[in-house]
């Protein structure tokens, strides 16, 4: 088995180029993963780890799902491809209505990509050109929140740039505006929830007031900002943003990306503040994280302007395998066993222990910013790598800290058990390498 292991490293470290990798953490025994069952990856030497993070925040529903590998193999036996250009096919055709039936009034139309970005830079076109079709093209910019990611595609980074990411394209990136980010666990305002009168928006109203004729949409990611640093903040404040949006005619797009499926408790995090946003991208749990697809939702009333009589104006963008049938079927079981299992309902349940779970690590030295919502849970520590190798190399939990942030986004199914030993897993570590840290400095 280590011969294979070790002859799978060597190959690795020829021929593959690892996305938001350090070629350093790559000269390390890294595991090579070969399975998955359940919340658990499974290593070519028989090791088991958790996948605390869902691998990449998309496994929703764990790994190996029957279900959903019984419905790919199902599809793979009927229509393995085919273009939507001019033509279709059952599976899109289904879970685009299936998809459309998750939104207020379900007049909506579904353009399918293969990726979360993809999902946001069909968003920003669509607005872009709505305004041209309405004859308005000078409402051309776009603003959003400071420290938002939104993918890496030209655009994705244009309006969701982090320098430590994207620096060296700035120079080919088009201007974007950005408010001030909210966050409540560390209020640059000073206020705790019960003094809060939405200070934060102050800027992002501004924003609108000062630049309202040439916007064409403000894009967020709806209660929680993912890559800044898992930044929860108040359902309020994405209400004012939907009534100030509506009262400028601004478009908004909810970039639900990592926040939809269930992940807050609820299908979708914007369902908080009981707003309907014009465009929703969704991806990662579409397919339950098993094969790539994504969605741009658009309101009709967007669509109907892209009409091609009397004036042309065809949304001329795709993607090769926009609608793959293979991804569509998996896609439509996810969504069949959300229903059938009540996932999000588990994904409340499961939230209200990790929150009480989260609560111990509350005083510990070298912790603050202690936060959840739903299956999301998070903290700062300055120790935040030297708490992700412990747990890797002593406890197989996969983590993936963003800076000084360790969070935590187990998949939705995952017992009470379960994820309060994790918490307390962490928390042991958290006390061991404070404790380390202070015999050091003394």
């Amino acid at each position: 088995m280590k011969t294979t292991t070790n002859r799978y490293r060597q190959l690795d470290r020829s021929s593959i180029w690892h996305p938001y990798t350090r070629f350093s953490t790559m000269d390390r025994a890294f595991p090579v993963i070969e399975r998955g069952v359940g919340a658990y990856l499974y290593d070519t030497d028989g090791k088991r780890y958790l996948d605390a993070v869902s691998s990449w925040w998309a496994c929703n529903l764990g790994h190996g799902n029957r279900r959903i590998t019984r419905a790919i193999r199902r599809q793979c036996g009927e229509l393995q491809h085919s273009i939507l250009g001019n033509l279709s096919h059952p599976r899109a055709i289904e879970l685009a209505s299936e998809i459309a039936m998750l939104f207020p009034g379900a007049r909506r139309r579904v353009l399918f990509a293969s990726d979360g970005a993809s999902a946001v830079e069909a968003a920003l076109k669509i607005a872009l050109q709505y305004w041209h079709n309405i004859g308005k093209p000078e409402r051309s910019e776009f603003a959003s929140l400071a420290d938002a990611y939104h993918g890496d595609t030209l655009g994705a980074v244009s309006v969701g740039y982090l320098a430590g990411f994207h620096k060296p394209f700035k120079p080919i990136l088009f201007p974007a505006y950005r408010a001030e980010s909210p966050c409540c666990a560390a209020c640059k305002h000073g206020k705790t929830p019960a003094s809060c009168r939405l200070e934060c928006f102050s800027s992002m109203r501004q924003l609108i007031e000062k630049h309202r004729r040439k916007l064409a949409a403000i894009i967020v990611e709806p209660m929680c900002q993912g890559a800044a640093g898992m930044r929860i903040y108040p359902e309020k404040y994405l209400k004012a943003l939907a009534v100030l949006c509506r009262k400028r005619n601004i478009l908004l797009i909810a970039d639900e990306i990592a926040v939809g499926m269930g992940r807050t408790g609820k299908m979708f995090a914007f369902q908080h503040a009981g707003i309907d946003p014009d465009i929703v991208c969704m991806g990662k749990g579409l397919s339950g994280g098993y094969l790539p697809i994504s969605a741009t939702v658009v309101k009709n009333s967007i669509y109907d302007t892209f009409s091609d009589t009397p004036e042309d104006h065809t949304f001329y963008h795709g993607h090769t395998f926009t609608g793959n049938p293979i991804a569509c079927a998996a896609a439509l079981e996810t969504l069949a066993i959300y229903r059938e299992d009540k996932v999000v309902k588990q994904a409340v349940n499961g939230g209200n222990v990790l929150r009480e779970a989260m609560a111990s690590l509350e005083g510990l030295g070298g912790v603050s910013g202690v936060r959840s919502l739903g299956m999301i849970g998070a903290f700062e520590t300055t120790a935040a790598r030297q708490i992700r190798d412990r747990l890797l190399d002593q406890h197989r939990i996969l983590l993936r800290p963003l800076g000084n942030t360790v969070y935590l986004m187990l998949p939705l199914t995952v017992n009470a058990s379960l994820i309060r030993s994790t918490v307390n897993t962490i928390r042991e570590a958290c006390l061991a390498i404070h404790k380390g840290l202070r015999s050091v400095s003394r």
